[in-house]
Formats: C-alpha cells, sequence, structure tokens
C-alpha cells in the first residue's frame, strides 16, 4: 500500500512538472485563457494574445494587452518569413520574452516568454524594421 502511495505521488508530481512552459518564470498565477483586448480601447487583459500576421503583410492586432505572466502568440499569414523582435532595432533588449519568436516561417506560429513586468514592449520586423504594418506594442498590465 505505501508503495502504490508513493509511485501516484511521484507519477503527479512528474505530471506537474511536465507542464511547465519556457522563458521566465511566472511570478504570479495565472489568470485563465482567453485573448487580450486588441487596439486602443479593445476588450480586457487576459493572460494570453494573439498577434497575426495577415496575407497582406500586416500585423493585427498591432497593440495587445496581457497581464503580467501572459504570452503573446504571433502567427504568420503571410506567404514569406518575418522576423519579429523586441524594440529598440537593431539590439532587441528591451523585452527578452520576445527572443522565443524571432524567425517565423510562412505558415508557422511561435508564443512568446512570460511577460513579468507591468510596461509596454515595442516590437517590430528586424528584416524591415521601418515598415508601419510590422509594428506594435505589447501592454502588459
Amino acid at each position: 500500500m505505501r508503495l502504490t502511495a508513493c509511485a501516484i505521488l511521484l507519477g503527479a508530481g512528474l505530471a506537474a512538472a511536465g507542464c511547465g512552459g519556457g522563458g521566465d518564470t511566472q511570478t504570479g498565477p495565472s489568470t485563465g485563457g482567453g485573448t487580450g483586448g486588441g487596439g486602443t480601447g479593445g476588450g480586457g487583459a487576459g493572460a494570453t494574445a494573439t498577434i497575426t500576421i495577415g496575407s497582406d503583410g500586416r500585423a493585427s492586432p498591432s497593440t495587445v494587452t496581457i497581464t503580467a505572466g501572459g504570452r503573446v502568440t504571433f502567427v504568420n499569414n503571410h506567404n514569406r518569413p518575418h522576423d519579429m523582435a523586441s524594440d529598440p532595432h537593431p539590439s532587441h533588449e528591451d523585452c527578452p520574452p520576445m527572443d522565443q519568436v524571432g524567425f517565423l516561417s510562412a505558415g508557422q506560429s511561435k508564443t512568446s516568454g512570460n511577460f513579468n513586468t507591468p510596461r509596454r514592449c515595442g516590437f517590430h520586423d528586424h528584416n524591415e524594421p521601418t515598415n508601419a504594418g510590422l509594428i506594435g506594442t505589447i501592454v502588459i498590465q
């Protein structure tokens, strides 16, 4: 009986450890799913948000709001690759969680690390840093 209880506890601990993601360590509790509001006056902040590069090559929405500890997924629906990075160009050191996005092939999606510090993080395409359609902001509340 004791061996079975230990095996169950060990299995539960391994399952919980396998659920973690990469990137910065989350410092607060998760606030659930949902997509963050986009643009000025958009919906409320959520734990996650999605920014899609459309077939027209523009990032939409250009501004998302997430809660601290949240992540942002970038989806590339354009017919060519994009290299999404944190401001400022070309050093990209402003928001390290963006480093997990980086190069996106056509049709690919990637999720950032956890944005743990409330602030505003600018992003752009490293290869087109002045393309207004690929410049935006992640607001962390």
